[in-house]
Protein backbone atom coordinates (compact mmCIF):
# COMPACT_ATOMS: atom_id res chain seq x y z
CA UNK A 1 0.00 0.00 0.00
CA UNK A 2 1.10 3.61 -0.41
CA UNK A 3 2.72 4.68 2.85
CA UNK A 4 0.60 7.80 3.50
CA UNK A 5 -2.68 9.24 2.28
CA UNK A 6 -1.26 12.76 2.19
CA UNK A 7 1.42 15.10 3.41
CA UNK A 8 0.93 18.72 4.46
CA UNK A 9 3.62 21.37 4.28
CA UNK A 10 2.57 24.01 6.79
CA UNK A 11 3.89 27.58 6.81
CA UNK A 12 5.74 28.81 9.87
CA UNK A 13 3.02 31.43 10.19
CA UNK A 14 -0.23 31.05 8.33
CA UNK A 15 -0.91 34.49 6.95
CA UNK A 16 -2.99 33.49 3.93
CA UNK A 17 -6.57 32.32 3.45
CA UNK A 18 -5.39 30.25 0.48
CA UNK A 19 -4.87 26.48 0.52
CA UNK A 20 -2.81 24.94 -2.29
CA UNK A 21 -3.44 21.25 -2.98
CA UNK A 22 -2.06 18.68 -5.42
CA UNK A 23 -4.31 15.58 -5.55
CA UNK A 24 -2.69 13.91 -8.57
CA UNK A 25 1.07 14.18 -7.95
CA UNK A 26 1.28 11.17 -5.62
CA UNK A 27 3.98 8.77 -6.82
CA UNK A 28 4.14 6.03 -4.17
CA UNK A 29 3.35 3.01 -6.34
CA UNK A 30 3.13 -0.12 -4.13
CA UNK A 31 4.61 -3.31 -5.52
CA UNK A 32 1.30 -5.11 -4.92
CA UNK A 33 -0.35 -2.67 -7.32
CA UNK A 34 2.43 -2.82 -9.90
CA UNK A 35 2.29 -6.63 -9.84
CA UNK A 36 -1.41 -6.50 -10.80
CA UNK A 37 -1.23 -3.99 -13.62
CA UNK A 38 -0.60 -4.95 -17.24
CA UNK A 39 1.26 -1.67 -17.79
CA UNK A 40 4.96 -0.96 -17.38
CA UNK A 41 6.02 1.46 -14.65
CA UNK A 42 6.39 4.42 -17.01
CA UNK A 43 3.03 3.95 -18.74
CA UNK A 44 1.14 3.58 -15.47
CA UNK A 45 2.46 7.04 -14.51
CA UNK A 46 1.03 8.71 -17.63
CA UNK A 47 -2.02 10.05 -15.76
CA UNK A 48 0.09 11.38 -12.89
CA UNK A 49 0.53 15.12 -12.45
CA UNK A 50 4.24 14.53 -12.08
CA UNK A 51 6.24 17.19 -10.20
CA UNK A 52 3.27 19.52 -9.66
CA UNK A 53 3.82 19.36 -5.90
CA UNK A 54 7.40 20.51 -6.50
CA UNK A 55 6.27 23.36 -8.74
CA UNK A 56 4.09 24.71 -5.93
CA UNK A 57 6.59 24.00 -3.16
CA UNK A 58 7.00 27.69 -2.31
CA UNK A 59 3.42 27.96 -0.99
CA UNK A 60 4.37 27.55 2.71
CA UNK A 61 6.95 30.30 2.34
CA UNK A 62 4.11 32.56 1.17
CA UNK A 63 2.08 31.78 4.29
CA UNK A 64 -0.20 29.10 2.81
CA UNK A 65 -0.34 25.33 3.42
CA UNK A 66 0.37 22.84 0.64
CA UNK A 67 -1.55 19.54 0.72
CA UNK A 68 0.03 16.73 -1.32
CA UNK A 69 -1.42 13.32 -2.14
CA UNK A 70 0.58 10.23 -1.26
CA UNK A 71 -1.26 7.64 -3.35
CA UNK A 72 -0.96 7.92 -7.14
CA UNK A 73 -3.88 8.74 -9.39
CA UNK A 74 -3.78 5.34 -11.13
CA UNK A 75 -4.37 3.72 -7.71
CA UNK A 76 -7.13 6.07 -6.52
CA UNK A 77 -8.37 9.33 -8.01
CA UNK A 78 -8.90 11.93 -5.29
CA UNK A 79 -10.56 14.26 -7.80
CA UNK A 80 -13.61 12.01 -8.05
CA UNK A 81 -16.52 11.44 -5.72
CA UNK A 82 -16.11 8.38 -3.49
CA UNK A 83 -19.27 6.88 -5.03
CA UNK A 84 -18.03 7.09 -8.63
CA UNK A 85 -17.43 3.33 -8.79
CA UNK A 86 -16.95 1.69 -12.18
CA UNK A 87 -19.07 -1.46 -12.72
CA UNK A 88 -16.75 -2.48 -15.57
CA UNK A 89 -13.89 -2.73 -13.05
CA UNK A 90 -15.32 -3.42 -9.60
CA UNK A 91 -17.26 -6.57 -8.76
CA UNK A 92 -20.73 -6.08 -7.32
CA UNK A 93 -21.25 -2.51 -8.52
CA UNK A 94 -24.45 -1.80 -10.39
CA UNK A 95 -24.66 0.67 -13.23
CA UNK A 96 -26.70 3.69 -12.19
CA UNK A 97 -27.43 6.23 -14.90
CA UNK A 98 -24.76 7.64 -17.19
CA UNK A 99 -21.61 9.18 -15.76
CA UNK A 100 -19.16 10.14 -18.54
CA UNK A 101 -16.15 9.87 -16.22
CA UNK A 102 -17.06 6.35 -15.15
CA UNK A 103 -17.97 5.38 -18.72
CA UNK A 104 -14.49 6.41 -19.90
CA UNK A 105 -12.82 4.38 -17.14
CA UNK A 106 -11.96 7.33 -14.93
CA UNK A 107 -13.91 6.68 -11.76
CA UNK A 108 -12.57 6.96 -8.23
CA UNK A 109 -10.70 3.68 -8.83
CA UNK A 110 -9.48 4.22 -12.42
CA UNK A 111 -9.81 1.45 -14.98
CA UNK A 112 -7.52 3.17 -17.49
CA UNK A 113 -4.66 5.66 -17.62
CA UNK A 114 -4.05 8.31 -20.31
CA UNK A 115 -5.22 7.46 -23.83
CA UNK A 116 -7.55 4.76 -22.53
CA UNK A 117 -4.90 2.15 -21.72
CA UNK A 118 -6.30 -0.50 -19.36
CA UNK A 119 -4.60 -0.84 -15.98
CA UNK A 120 -5.81 -4.34 -15.02
CA UNK A 121 -6.49 -7.66 -16.70
CA UNK A 122 -9.71 -8.33 -14.82
CA UNK A 123 -11.93 -6.90 -12.11
CA UNK A 124 -11.24 -5.83 -8.54
CA UNK A 125 -13.14 -6.92 -5.45
CA UNK A 126 -15.57 -4.38 -4.03
CA UNK A 127 -13.76 -4.74 -0.69
CA UNK A 128 -10.49 -3.63 -2.32
CA UNK A 129 -12.13 -0.53 -3.74
CA UNK A 130 -13.67 0.37 -0.37
CA UNK A 131 -10.35 -0.21 1.38
CA UNK A 132 -8.59 2.29 -0.91
CA UNK A 133 -11.34 4.84 -0.36
CA UNK A 134 -11.21 4.42 3.43
CA UNK A 135 -7.40 4.56 3.66
CA UNK A 136 -6.62 7.28 1.12
CA UNK A 137 -9.66 9.17 -0.22
CA UNK A 138 -11.37 9.92 3.07
CA UNK A 139 -8.26 11.07 4.98
CA UNK A 140 -7.19 13.36 2.13
CA UNK A 141 -10.59 15.02 1.94
CA UNK A 142 -10.91 15.33 5.71
CA UNK A 143 -7.60 17.16 5.81
CA UNK A 144 -8.53 19.36 2.86
CA UNK A 145 -11.73 20.46 4.57
CA UNK A 146 -9.86 20.99 7.85
CA UNK A 147 -7.41 23.32 6.13
CA UNK A 148 -10.21 25.25 4.46
CA UNK A 149 -12.14 25.51 7.72
CA UNK A 150 -9.04 26.89 9.43
CA UNK A 151 -8.60 29.48 6.71
CA UNK A 152 -12.23 30.52 6.98
CA UNK A 153 -12.06 30.75 10.76
CA UNK A 154 -9.04 33.05 10.84
CA UNK A 155 -9.49 35.03 7.64
CA UNK A 156 -13.23 35.11 7.00
CA UNK A 157 -12.83 33.31 3.69
CA UNK A 158 -11.06 30.32 2.18
CA UNK A 159 -9.60 29.90 -1.31
CA UNK A 160 -8.60 26.51 -2.67
CA UNK A 161 -6.10 26.38 -5.53
CA UNK A 162 -6.36 22.83 -6.86
CA UNK A 163 -3.11 22.22 -8.75
CA UNK A 164 -2.90 19.98 -11.82
CA UNK A 165 -1.04 19.49 -15.08
CA UNK A 166 -2.29 18.76 -18.58
CA UNK A 167 -0.75 17.06 -21.62
CA UNK A 168 0.55 19.52 -24.21
CA UNK A 169 -1.83 18.04 -26.78
CA UNK A 170 -4.85 19.01 -24.65
CA UNK A 171 -4.72 22.51 -26.12
CA UNK A 172 -4.33 21.48 -29.77
CA UNK A 173 -7.94 22.36 -30.58
CA UNK A 174 -7.70 25.86 -29.14
CA UNK A 175 -4.31 26.44 -30.75
CA UNK A 176 -5.79 25.66 -34.16
CA UNK A 177 -8.31 28.43 -33.60
CA UNK A 178 -5.72 31.05 -34.51
CA UNK A 179 -5.09 32.40 -31.00
CA UNK A 180 -1.95 32.18 -28.92
CA UNK A 181 -1.61 28.70 -27.48
CA UNK A 182 -2.67 28.77 -23.80
CA UNK A 183 -0.43 27.04 -21.30
CA UNK A 184 -2.57 27.53 -18.19
CA UNK A 185 -6.28 26.73 -17.86
CA UNK A 186 -8.18 28.02 -14.83
CA UNK A 187 -11.44 26.28 -13.98
CA UNK A 188 -14.14 27.63 -11.69
CA UNK A 189 -17.12 25.69 -13.07
CA UNK A 190 -18.02 28.75 -15.17
CA UNK A 191 -18.29 30.98 -12.12
CA UNK A 192 -20.13 28.53 -9.85
CA UNK A 193 -17.08 27.61 -7.74
CA UNK A 194 -15.39 30.98 -7.16
CA UNK A 195 -16.24 34.64 -6.95
CA UNK A 196 -15.37 36.74 -9.98
CA UNK A 197 -13.00 38.93 -7.96
CA UNK A 198 -11.02 35.90 -6.78
CA UNK A 199 -10.86 34.44 -10.27
CA UNK A 200 -9.68 37.75 -11.70
CA UNK A 201 -6.88 38.01 -9.13
CA UNK A 202 -5.70 34.45 -9.82
CA UNK A 203 -5.82 34.97 -13.59
CA UNK A 204 -3.92 38.27 -13.30
CA UNK A 205 -1.20 36.58 -11.21
CA UNK A 206 -0.52 33.98 -13.89
CA UNK A 207 -0.70 36.53 -16.72
CA UNK A 208 1.75 38.84 -14.94
CA UNK A 209 4.26 35.96 -14.81
CA UNK A 210 4.03 35.51 -18.57
CA UNK A 211 1.62 32.58 -18.78
CA UNK A 212 -1.03 32.47 -21.50
CA UNK A 213 -4.25 31.86 -19.59
CA UNK A 214 -7.77 30.77 -20.53
CA UNK A 215 -10.78 29.95 -18.39
CA UNK A 216 -12.84 26.75 -18.24
CA UNK A 217 -11.93 25.34 -21.65
CA UNK A 218 -11.23 22.52 -21.97
CA UNK A 219 -11.09 22.02 -18.18
CA UNK A 220 -13.73 23.69 -16.02
CA UNK A 221 -12.89 21.81 -12.84
CA UNK A 222 -13.88 18.33 -11.69
CA UNK A 223 -15.15 16.90 -8.41
CA UNK A 224 -12.93 18.88 -6.03
CA UNK A 225 -13.75 22.24 -7.60
CA UNK A 226 -17.43 21.40 -7.67
CA UNK A 227 -17.56 20.01 -4.12
CA UNK A 228 -15.50 22.69 -2.38
CA UNK A 229 -16.39 25.80 -4.35
CA UNK A 230 -19.03 27.62 -2.32
CA UNK A 231 -18.57 31.34 -3.06
CA UNK A 232 -21.84 32.23 -1.31
CA UNK A 233 -20.16 30.95 1.89
CA UNK A 234 -16.85 32.69 1.11
CA UNK A 235 -15.22 29.38 0.18
CA UNK A 236 -13.80 29.54 -3.34
CA UNK A 237 -12.19 26.81 -5.45
CA UNK A 238 -10.20 27.18 -8.66
CA UNK A 239 -8.58 24.36 -10.60
CA UNK A 240 -5.23 25.14 -12.24
CA UNK A 241 -3.98 23.11 -15.21
CA UNK A 242 -0.41 23.76 -16.41
CA UNK A 243 0.99 22.52 -19.72
CA UNK A 244 3.41 19.70 -18.85
CA UNK A 245 5.67 20.41 -21.79
CA UNK A 246 6.76 23.65 -20.12
CA UNK A 247 8.67 21.83 -17.41
CA UNK A 248 8.93 18.10 -18.17
CA UNK A 249 9.60 15.49 -20.82
CA UNK A 250 6.15 13.95 -21.09
CA UNK A 251 7.37 10.69 -22.60
CA UNK A 252 10.17 10.05 -20.11
CA UNK A 253 8.37 11.70 -17.14
CA UNK A 254 11.46 13.64 -16.13
CA UNK A 255 11.99 17.38 -15.53
CA UNK A 256 13.23 19.20 -18.63
CA UNK A 257 15.56 22.18 -19.00
CA UNK A 258 12.69 24.59 -18.35
CA UNK A 259 11.72 23.19 -14.95
CA UNK A 260 13.66 25.65 -12.77
CA UNK A 261 12.45 28.64 -14.77
CA UNK A 262 8.80 27.58 -14.56
CA UNK A 263 9.17 26.91 -10.85
CA UNK A 264 10.65 30.39 -10.38
CA UNK A 265 7.82 32.02 -12.36
CA UNK A 266 5.28 30.14 -10.30
CA UNK A 267 6.89 31.38 -7.11
CA UNK A 268 5.76 34.91 -7.94
CA UNK A 269 2.31 33.61 -8.94
CA UNK A 270 1.96 31.75 -5.64
CA UNK A 271 3.00 34.79 -3.63
CA UNK A 272 0.47 36.98 -5.43
CA UNK A 273 -2.36 34.46 -4.97
CA UNK A 274 -1.46 33.89 -1.31
CA UNK A 275 -1.79 37.63 -0.72
CA UNK A 276 -5.49 37.58 -1.63
CA UNK A 277 -7.48 38.46 1.44
CA UNK A 278 -4.49 38.98 3.73
CA UNK A 279 -5.90 42.30 4.82
CA UNK A 280 -8.63 40.32 6.54
CA UNK A 281 -6.22 38.63 8.96
CA UNK A 282 -7.55 39.40 12.47
CA UNK A 283 -5.45 41.46 14.83
CA UNK A 284 -3.83 39.67 17.77
CA UNK A 285 -6.02 41.56 20.23
CA UNK A 286 -9.26 40.46 18.55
Amino acid sequence: MPKVAYDVEHPERRTSCVVFASPHSGRDYPWTFLSKTVLDERTVRSSEDAFVDQLFASAPGAGAPLLKAGAPRAYIDLNRSSDELDPALIEGVRRQGHNPRIASGLGVIPRVVANGRAIYRGKLDRAEAERRIDLYWRPYHRMLQTLLDGAHQYHGQAILIDCHSMPHEAMDGIARGGIARPNVVLGDRFGAAAGSDVMERVEAAFAAAGFAVVRNAPFAGAYITQAYGRPSRNQHAIQVEIDRSLYMDERQITPNAGFAQVQARLQSVIAEIAAIGQTRVPLAAE
